[in-house]
């Protein structure tokens, strides 16, 4: 694959977190880390324009250079377009785990012993989302983790581990070095615990931005 269209659709999968539902999101991300950059492209603008999702002018952007190469249609693309700007993340994070997370949480036991001292891995990390006030309703575990190459590949990687220990639609954002990170990534790092650290140093720096 084209590394500046798997850049472009990864970032945009980044951006879309918290605003696509979770059952697409994860689909979606599997997909581009298994290159099916055709039934993404067919998919996608699809399912933005069904569920009312604008896209700001870097996102739509980022949908042209990663999608339109492997086929996405021109019109759906174009009605992605929003005017307004981005909705802010309507969810909290906690980094507590809930009540019913055993203390032994067989999740993070595996994740350190997959990602310890991996290379091209920063740290990870993992937070608590809930929707609306904390303890009112179910909490999930989102995974935050900095790569520093193969980021689809990795996420889908993880994706897989957490739906094999149960988690139907994984949470896992895999976050280049550098990036602009959206309010959704930010709160999220903001309220995380650490897992453990791969090979790279990142210097902390996601968490202190």
């Amino acid at each position: 694959m084209d590394p500046d269209i798997e850049r472009s659709s990864h970032e945009l999968l980044l951006r879309l977190a918290g605003r696509l539902p979770d059952q697409l999101l994860w689909r979606f991300r599997d997909w581009l880390g298994e290159g099916a950059m055709g039934t993404l492209a067919r998919t996608l603008p699809r399912s933005l324009l069904k569920h009312r999702i604008d896209l700001d002018q870097t996102e739509y952007r980022l949908l042209v250079a990663g999608l339109i190469p492997h086929g996405a249609d021109w019109h759906q693309v174009s009605s992605t377009l929003g005017v307004d700007d981005v909705t802010e993340t309507r969810y909290t994070f906690t980094q507590s785990a809930p009540e019913w997370v055993n203390s032994v949480d067989s999740v993070s036991v595996l994740i350190h012993a997959t990602l310890r001292g991996r290379p091209d891995v920063g740290e990870v990390r993992q937070s608590w989302r809930h929707l609306g006030v904390v303890g009112e309703g179910g909490a999930k575990r989102v995974l935050l983790v900095t790569a520093t190459n193969g980021l689809p590949r990795l996420t889908g990687e993880l994706q897989r581990v957490l739906r094999v220990l149960g988690d139907e639609e994984p949470g896992v954002e895999v976050l280049p070095p550098s990036i602009d990170l959206t309010g959704y990534h930010r709160t999220a790092l903001t309220n995380s615990e650490l897992v453990c650290v791969g090979a790279v140093d990142t210097g902390s720096r996601l968490v202190a931005a």
